[in-house]
């Protein structure tokens, strides 16, 4: 069920929300510019939540609790995300004002992360995504707002020509109806990865708001290439000592093309 736009009005402008809409974009679209695999100015590595790093450095690993929340894994992602943030997230800056809001969005978005860390402490998969404090926000309206009249795309064709393409749904089944969706999404795509845990608003059932999805990153995407091509270039993909670090390099930094396509196959997008 797609939404389009809810039709209560704001009594102020919502800067923060715009903003948080604007950065978003533009930190996806300096990822697709650079290119954010292992290396580079937006390094998995570097900006994406590892709960097994959390976890074993957590001073070291804290600011990406943040960061995590800014980056997306592809286009759908980073839409999706954003058009619930759009619809439902001027009301709720609206009702808590500026600065709260911008507060209560970013708590949602770590308390999410650290829901999914508890639910799986030793995954691996870099989590990235704004769905944890999107989730916090569309909870958020549906507590303020349950019977406000959400515009959605009717979902049923065979109904069009009694209601139309659009019709009006009130906001509490719109909400649920689309954290039953992620949740009936995020288990076989989590049994597919063996690991990963449960996180719903940025990645999987716990705290996800936004379309949920095990997303192959772009850089992902390269590193198996690179991979790939490794055997024929007669280049050895030999298994690096464990006692090297927690990835297999030294200081728990991939080492060699063997860690980094081990490594790299999937994010955990929410």
């Amino acid at each position: 069920m797609l939404p389009l736009r809810d039709h209560l009005p704001t009594r102020s402008f919502p800067v923060v929300n715009y903003a948080l809409m604007a950065v978003n974009v533009v930190v996806f679209g300096v990822e697709a510019w650079l290119g954010a695999g292992s290396s580079g100015p937006l390094s998995l590595d570097e900006w994406a939540l590892v709960p097994t790093r959390l976890v074993a450095h957590p001073m070291a690993s804290a600011p990406t609790l943040l960061t995590h929340m800014f980056l997306h894994g592809s286009l759908a992602h980073v839409a999706g995300n954003m058009l619930f943030l759009w619809i439902f997230g001027d009301n709720v800056e609206d009702a808590l004002g500026h600065a709260r809001y911008v507060l209560f969005y970013l708590a949602c978005g770590m308390v999410a992360a650290l829901a999914q860390v508890a639910v799986s402490p030793h995954a691996t998969v870099p989590m990235l995504g704004a769905s944890g404090a999107i989730s916090g926000v569309l909870a958020a309206y549906g507590v303020l707002y349950p019977r406000s009249p959400i515009t959605v795309v009717n979902p049923i064709p065979l109904l069009w020509i009694f209601w139309g393409l659009f019709i009006s749904l009130p906001a509490w089944f719109v909400i649920l109806e689309f954290f039953a969706a992620n949740l009936w999404k995020c288990i076989p795509a989590l049994q597919r990865t063996g690991r990963g845990g449960l996180r719903g608003p940025r990645r999987g059932i716990l705290g996800r708001a936004g379309p949920l999805a095990l997303a192959p990153h772009p850089g992902a995407r390269r590193l198996r290439s690179v991979g790939a091509m490794a055997p024929a270039a007669g280049i050895p993909l030999t298994k690096v000592p464990a006692d090297r670090g927690g990835d297999g390099g030294v200081d728990g930094k991939p080492d060699g093309i063997l860690a980094a396509v081990v490594r790299a196959p999937r994010v955990l997008a929410h």
